[in-house]
């Protein structure tokens, strides 16, 4: 078993124990999240949806995102990240979500976003935890990290979820 499949397998134990359920809104990724968890035999019972909106009409359409904020500060950006995980929670009701959207190239960079710039957003019931992390390597390199980075975050966050219950 790989590190991301231990990774995904990890949180559906940590779910389950909170008996709750997560969902996935992507750009970058291309569903590559939603794979990596479906992946894990009986993720049925605690994986709600995956939404892989790679156009910003998408992000839009169906996670409610703003138009303006494309204009505003771009597809790339703390606010849609936010925007698209409460977009997931909201659509999916599910109590976890995970967002990202990035540059994982090899285009589309530019000096204040270079190819590697993903912003990753994690949604906890009404908590919404939002960080920019920079990449290394090819575009496949890119999308790895970033679904690993997607599931140590949503482990992290259920690991706390867990710790509250006492």
């Amino acid at each position: 078993m790989n590190e991301i499949t231990q990774l995904a397998a990890e949180l559906g134990r940590r779910l389950q124990v909170l008996n709750a359920h997560v969902s996935t809104a992507e750009s970058c990724t291309g569903g590559g999240i939603a794979e990596a968890i479906t992946r894990v035999a009986g993720s049925s019972a605690w994986f709600e949806a995956g939404y892989v909106t790679y156009s910003n009409r998408q992000k839009t359409l169906q996670l409610n995102v703003p138009a303006e904020l494309f204009t505003q500060v771009g597809a790339v950006s703390r606010e849609v990240v936010e925007a698209m995980v409460r977009g997931a929670q909201h659509k999916s009701h599910a109590r976890f979500a995970v967002a990202v959207s990035g540059i994982a190239g090899p285009d589309g960079g530019s000096p204040s976003k270079p190819v590697g710039t993903v912003w990753l957003a994690w949604g906890v019931g009404e908590a919404v935890h939002a960080e920019c992390r920079h990449f290394s390597g090819n575009r496949d390199d890119v999308r790895r990290q970033t679904v690993k980075a997607a599931l140590e975050g949503l482990l992290q966050h259920a690991a706390g979820e867990i710790s509250n219950q006492g």
